[in-house]
């Protein structure tokens, strides 16, 4: 089965993790023994070979550096320049590994095309097709920039990450839009970008959804009304994300799927429940409050800063996507339900907002 997955990190853990995506996910954690200096050292789930096993043939891969206050420990910068140097930089790993012969670039809607009848053919020996997304707009250091970005096949872009922004503030602050992030959206209508409405604070949210007239979705995103936390989706902005046409992708960090999760202290034994069978509550909420599943899909944000000591209990690597389809089967979900909220959805977003 084929799965698109709405959000990965991919340069992030290459550039800063210091990872070489290429190798096996056990060769990654035998090389990370015994380091402490980031969360998630040798608990990584992501490498492109298991990527293949879980048959992700299609995903948005980020650029992410930031200059966010306070500062993360990893994506976080001093100066504009220095957060647009880290993504050029995060480019260029992508080019190497389009050049290997590991990922392909897509940019348009014949792109996509092509590559889906590639990966039909032959999905062991097919590049794994990438669109590009930038996660926070800190780097962008004058709107000029976002036109090279465009032309560099950036093709989607959330305004926040965490904390206080250049343009918008991040879910864990509070602010409207300021007149520079008004002029970045607008800026991005212009161009054809999505706008990525992960991480905005509610007002952001808002404001964003009012200045951006093209494509939204939300690459990675659970919902408020099960874990009440800003960093979710309350259920106005997934009503609203769904009258414009929106694709929302379920997260697989589990402090957004269950309640009372301590990042760094709980473990899974501390609560039963955090499983994927947790996270198909999320689904089945907003499913059963839209009416559809046509607006899900999956965005796991897996190692985005964590390994699987902060996924869900029964998901090691990412090639356990295939157990989440089992469990959403095993729920009565159909079969073009589950093809829709693995990869279908997504596309069809694509589709529509490439035409």
């Amino acid at each position: 089965m084929l799965i698109f997955d709405a959000h990965l990190d991919l340069s992030l853990n290459a550039l800063e993790y210091n990872r070489d995506l290429r190798m096996t996910i056990e060769e990654i954690r035998k090389d990370e023994e015994g380091k402490t200096d980031l969360w998630g050292r040798a608990c990584g789930t992501v490498s492109l070979p298991e990527m293949r096993k879980a048959g992700i043939g299609i995903c948005v891969a980020t650029q992410l550096a930031g200059c966010m206050k306070p500062a993360a420990p990893v994506g976080a910068w001093n100066s504009p320049p220095q957060a647009h140097a880290m993504t050029q930089g995060q480019l260029a790993w992508y080019r190497a590994m389009e050049a290997e012969g590991e990922l392909r670039q897509l940019r348009n809607w014949a792109e996509v095309e092509a590559h889906l009848k590639d990966w039909g053919a032959d999905p062991e020996n097919c590049p794994i097709g990438y669109i590009l997304s930038l996660e926070g707009a800190d780097s962008i250091r004058e709107l000029s920039d976002l036109e090279r970005s465009y032309e560099q096949g950036l093709r989607a872009l959330g305004p926040a990450h965490y904390g206080v922004g250049r343009y918008a503030h991040g879910h864990d602050r509070d602010g409207r839009l300021s007149d520079m992030g008004k002029d970045l959206v607008r800026e991005m209508d212009r161009l054809g970008i999505i706008l990525d409405a992960t991480h905005l604070c509610d007002k952001a949210f808002w404001d964003a959804l009012e200045v951006h007239q093209g494509p939204v979705w939300a690459s990675h995103h659970n919902c408020r009304a099960l874990v009440d936390d800003p960093r979710q989706l309350a259920d106005d902005q997934i009503k609203a994300l769904a009258e414009r046409g929106a694709v929302i992708g379920v997260a697989f960090d589990i402090w957004m799927v269950v309640p009372g999760w301590n990042r760094g202290v709980t473990k899974h034994p501390d609560i039963p429940t955090a499983n994927m069978d947790s996270l198909a509550n999320h689904v089945d909420h907003m499913c059963q409050m839209l009416g559809t599943s046509k607006h899900i899909g999956i965005g796991t944000d897996l190692d985005g800063g964590f390994g699987n000591e902060q996924t869900p209990a029964d998901l090691d690597t990412i090639a356990d996507l295939k157990k989440f389809h089992s469990i959403l089967a095993g729920r009565g979900y159909s079969e073009e339900d589950l093809n829709g909220i693995f990869h279908g959805n997504f596309l069809r977003f694509l589709q529509h907002a490439w035409s």
